[in-house]
């Protein structure tokens, strides 16, 4: 059974060379296309249908109320301003002709893609009909109203603000999206200038003259206007962030108006905003982690733990009590001593033992820092804030936030910060030069001088207050002549430093030089000990270190040079001299029972080599075998 041949009027339809379409403008709905209108808008009709008709239209929704306005009132339309967009959201510029069907709100649509239609024949187009006859600003209103009227299920359901002006700038129409994000009724917009209403001022503050707006250039100019970044404000007196379209009105070729279509971009703005804020956080975050790496590096290098406190003498006991006893609280420490008595290894002992160990402590070296610069080391300072801040820099305090900031040398402070590093130990608050914003910290300030600060406050040069926020907890750092017998250990412990640092294993201190090192002054105090031991690491040949020299250099009470000390003694003959030495031989193989070389031998005890003793030996006619009867004989 044959199928019923298609009405010619259907034929014609579907073969058109041009895209055709019957949409519903008051409902939304495209009800038919042709194969030409498929292939135009890239799917077949049952996909095209299932979609509402404004889907396609996109910025082009404006125009597409307005033309199809006259569509139905004064047909046939035609336009060249609409871009159709396609299942695939590809735009088509296309000039569209369109005439009411027989039902009366259905609209038939012929599409024409097109390259570029020029726009002198159609300005002369449009003279031609305004040379026809006016329009009235009552007819103009008119328009406004069968818009509003004739299309208000696609006003209502926009989620963009959509609104029309007059070519006065006065509001003929607002829809309901375009009410809620402004705050303004119909009744406060409708007839009134919406410039002055809502667009009057600039998201700065400053004037925004209707002359410069965009919006009212689409009354002269007849073009559309979009715009990305601009503010419209709500009636509460807040801004709020949009982007809009401005499309110009034509009716019988002049320019009687506008149709404006915005969307409130204040998540946007508040996502970007967001973004940027993160970007500078992790910027900030790179700073601080690349200073703090460095810190941490040298305590690293420190090896931060107060095992290297090395020593068995009651200083040292009566130290590491102390340290138990401040290490758990936030208060301040003065660490006060010579310098080279390790009161850097005090505070981060007190430091690792505190519950700000698992953060770095910050180390300032007050005597190391130019004057004009303090400001800036401790506190920071933004770009542009003196000459060569070329960049922001984060001061020493908010290195150190959450951990502990180690002010060495504290007495070199310039007496004009003294104030401001005292106003941050008391509310724990400064600013950075060059910036206003108060920033806080969470930190713990230990210091160290060799200075008599207690003196110094005396003269004028210390400030008193300060001096008594940092001597919350005093501790003395003894030197190393008041502690003689805790040579040896230390001796031993810079000896195995050494030997790693240098890579030369198997180095020894044989123990009549152990002797040598506690007769010693030390001047110098630990650093100098550490000194030493390098130095003779360096140069030792049979991995032995010999300190013979150290004595002969030493300098006398109160003296502060290498000098060897002047002696008012008649010099000793030579021969003197010898017997002496020999002397001093035999003492050495009668402890050791005859034993030259090795462990415990009298070359060890010496502290000479084994081939120079047994020389010596030959020389002097002294056989070490009588020293081992001796031995065997007692």
């Amino acid at each position: 059974m044959r199928a019923d041949p298609m009405p010619l009027s259907d034929q014609a339809f579907q073969a058109a060379p041009q895209a055709m379409l019957i949409v519903d403008p008051f409902e939304d709905r495209l009800l038919k296309v042709n194969l030409a209108a498929e292939t135009l808008m890239g799917g077949d009709a049952d996909q095209l249908n299932a979609r509402p008709f404004s889907h396609f239209l996109s910025a082009s929704l404006p125009l597409w109320v307005t033309f199809s306005d006259e569509a139905l009132t004064r047909p046939p339309a035609w336009s060249d301003d609409l871009v159709l967009l396609d299942l695939g959201r590809q735009p088509h510029r296309i000039e569209i002709f369109a005439v009411p069907l027989a039902e009366g709100s259905r609209l038939l649509l012929t599409l024409v893609e097109r390259d570029k239609v020029e726009r002198r024949r159609s300005q002369a187009d449009l003279s031609r009909q305004h040379r026809s006859g006016k329009v009235g600003w009552q007819r103009i209103e008119q328009v406004f109203e069968r818009i509003e009227r004739q299309n208000q299920l696609i006003l209502g359901a926009a989620g963009e603000g959509i609104y029309g002006l007059d070519a006065e700038g006065k509001t003929t129409f607002v829809n309901p999206a375009a009410e809620r994000i402004l705050g303004w009724s119909s009744s406060d917009m409708v007839g009134h200038d919406a410039h002055r209403l809502f667009h009057h001022t600039r998201i700065d503050g400053s004037e925004f003259p209707v002359q410069q707006c965009l919006i009212h250039a689409s009354f002269s100019d007849g073009q559309v206007h979009r715009v990305d970044d601009e503010v419209f404000w709500h009636k509460n007196g807040e801004p709020v962030p949009v982007e809009y379209t401005s499309t110009p009105i034509f009716e019988m070729g002049r320019l009687v108006g506008a149709v404006v279509l915005f969307r409130d971009i204040s998540e946007r703005k508040q996502g970007e905003q967001r973004l940027r804020d993160a970007l500078a956080e992790v910027g900030s975050l790179k700073r601080r982690l690349e200073l703090e790496n460095k810190y941490l590096q040298e305590e690293i290098t420190a090896e931060l733990n107060h095992s290297e406190i090395v020593g068995e003498s009651p200083a040292v006991a009566q130290l590491i009590r102390q340290i138990a006893l401040v290490a758990p609280t936030d208060a301040n420490v003065l660490i006060n001593g010579e310098s080279g008595t390790g009161k850097e290894l005090i505070a981060r002992a007190i430091h690792a033992d505190s519950s700000r160990g698992d953060r770095p402590m910050i180390r300032v070296n007050c005597a190391a820092i130019p004057r004009d610069l303090f400001e800036s080391e401790f506190f920071g300072h933004v770009k542009g804030a003196f000459t060569g801040a070329t960049s922001d820099r984060l001061g020493r305090f908010e290195l150190a936030d959450g951990g502990t900031l180690f002010l060495d040398e504290v007495g070199e402070i310039p007496l004009e910060l003294q104030g401001k590093l005292l106003r941050v130990l008391q509310d724990q608050q400064f600013e950075r030069v060059g910036e206003v914003h108060t920033r806080k910290v969470n930190v713990r300030v230990m210091a160290a001088t060799n200075r008599d600060l207690h003196e110094m406050v005396a003269a004028g040069t210390f400030r008193e207050d300060l001096y008594f926020r940092l001597n919350v907890f005093p501790i003395a750092s003894v030197p190393l002549r008041e502690r003689i017998e805790d040579v040896p250990l230390l001796a031993q412990h810079f000896l195995k430093r050494a030997c790693q640092k240098f890579n030369k294993p198997g180095e020894r201190i044989p123990l009549a030089q152990l002797e040598v090192l506690k007769r010693y002054r030390w001047p110098g105090n630990i650093r100098e000990l550490e000194n030493i031991i390098e130095r003779q690491v360096i140069v030792s040949q049979d991995r032995r270190l010999i300190f013979d020299d150290l004595l002969s250099a030493e300098p006398g009470p109160g003296a502060r040079t290498s000098l060897p000390t002047v002696t008012q003694r008649a010099p000793l003959p030579e021969q003197e001299l010898s017997r002496r030495q020999r002397d001093n031989v035999v003492t050495a193989l009668m402890q050791s029972a005859g034993k030259v070389s090795g462990a415990g031998g009298a070359a060890e005890l010496l502290g000479v080599k084994p081939t120079t003793l047994f020389s010596r030996l030959r020389k002097w006619g002294i056989e070490p075998a009588d020293f081992k009867a001796r031995d065997r004989t007692s």
